[in-house]
């Protein structure tokens, strides 16, 4: 009964403040997140009462499993923006550009906080600093789809935006497990190939691989349903399946094999697109059954969020540095290689801004950092505070630029309950509309 009422009370008090948000003119996003915070540990969750909120983040952490199957519908969704008539157009410029604003975004934050190391070591170590430069290549794909299906944006923007959140994923995996073993390395005075070079390609290289052959086999498995209920309840367990088996874990000869859920669940998504003549049509039938989940995981995602960390000062300085120095390289790294690769002016020049949003896989990323002891607590902490930033502000920054270039449209955002009303005859159109008011 606990978990049900806390979970139902998640999901209302989300939709409740959504309302809020739009006469704010704000994204449903950034209500979800905030409505996360008051049923987390600090509001709600504080009163002690079970099922009322949130009481510990123990107690938000007793839910992943919604986050995980969320972020796996997530990625899914996002590799349908990989559909090989689309990538003839973009898919050059998307992969310059994804690849090229993640590693600025890292060498930026790296420069800046190794600075700040020196200016006071105690503070902030090296290592942490070149951990904390490799998060930040992250972006959250997760607030960008969001914005981008609540407005129904479309348009050259976000045509090369969602594979550019796509690919940063993976480059900012490899970057991590290099930073990570360059960290490693300096703490312990001994350099490890293997996990530095070895684990990070073989987790992008098999993530890309399983995905692939879940998307064939999958495939292949809808042939034998016909009904748009079967097949749709089909998707749903193939994605299921691939986000449990992308958590498979291995060790084989010293070398450790992991999958990324995220790179998995993209892969499936993106076979599947690509050799289903049907995908589209499912496609969006399995949008509209996740959308509860969706508002649940935002709910989550701000119910975790430490606002602990805003008591410590210097949190507070090492992350402005951070979120400062990333979003300098998230803007300049996507603005100069959009400009080199011919992009049109509006995406060189709007693009950046829709890359800042941060959660997810940062998070993941600052919880294996955990390892490296204290550096690791300091790493989490600041990620924490710079995520809670970005997650509040970036679904607003991205709507913004979305806007200014274009691919939001003012009449964009539609009612079902208007366009229900269209469809009725003019007598019952009218009926109903003195009832509403």
């Amino acid at each position: 009964m606990q978990s049900l009422l806390s979970i139902s009370i998640s999901l209302l008090v989300g939709l409740m403040l959504s309302r809020v948000a739009k006469l704010l003119k704000l994204p449903a996003v950034t209500a979800y997140l905030v409505a996360g915070i008051l049923v987390g540990p600090y509001v709600l969750g504080a009163l002690g009462v079970p099922g009322l909120g949130f009481i510990s983040l123990e107690d938000v952490g007793s839910y992943s499993i919604i986050c995980d199957v969320a972020l796996g519908f997530i990625a899914f969704s996002i590799g349908n923006e990989f559909r090989l008539s689309q990538l003839k157009r973009i898919g050059k410029q998307a992969t310059v550009v994804g690849i090229f604003q993640a590693v600025v975004a890292t060498l930026v934050v790296d420069v800046a906080l190794i600075a700040l190391h020196f200016a006071m070591p105690d503070k902030l170590p090296l290592t942490a600093a070149i951990v904390l430069g490799a998060i930040a290549s992250a972006t959250a794909p997760a607030a960008t789809l969001m914005v981008v299906k609540q407005y129904k944006a479309k348009g050259p923007l976000t045509e090369i935006l969602l594979p550019v959140v796509a690919l940063d994923d993976a480059v900012g995996l490899v970057v991590f497990a290099i930073s990570y073993g360059v960290a490693k390395a300096l703490k312990s005075g001994r350099v490890d190939a293997v996990s530095v070079i070895v684990e990070p390609l073989l987790e992008v290289i098999l993530s890309l691989l399983l995905g692939a052959i879940m998307g064939f086999i999958f495939n292949y498995c809808e042939r034998f349903f016909h009904s748009r209920s079967k097949r749709m309840s089909l998707s749903i367990g193939f994605v299921l399946l691939t986000i449990a088996l992308s958590m498979i874990k291995l060790e084989v000869f010293g070398v450790h094999i992991a999958f990324s859920s995220l790179l998995v669940c993209m892969m499936l998504g993106t076979v599947f697109c690509n050799i289903c003549d049907f995908s589209e049509e499912l496609m969006e039938r399995v949008d509209r059954w996740t959308a509860p989940l969706f508002v649940l995981f935002f709910v989550l995602s701000g119910a975790e969020l430490e606002l602990s960390v805003f008591g410590d000062f210097m949190i507070v300085l090492i992350g402005i540095v951070y979120i400062i120095a990333r979003s300098a390289g998230k803007y300049s790294g996507a603005f100069a290689s959009a400009k080199f690769s011919g992009c049109d002016d509006k995406i060189v020049k709007y693009l950046g801004i829709t890359l800042l949003p941060q959660a997810g896989v940062a998070l993941g990323m600052a919880i294996k950092a955990r390892e490296l002891g204290t550096e690791g607590t300091i790493i989490a902490n600041i990620t924490l505070f710079a995520v809670l930033v970005y997650e509040i502000f970036g679904p607003v920054l991205t709507k913004w630029a979305l806007m200014r270039a274009g691919d939001i449209q003012p009449e964009g955002k539609t009612s079902a309950r208007h366009e229900h009303i269209k469809k009725m005859s003019p007598e019952k159109a009218e009926k109903h509309t003195k009832n509403m008011k």
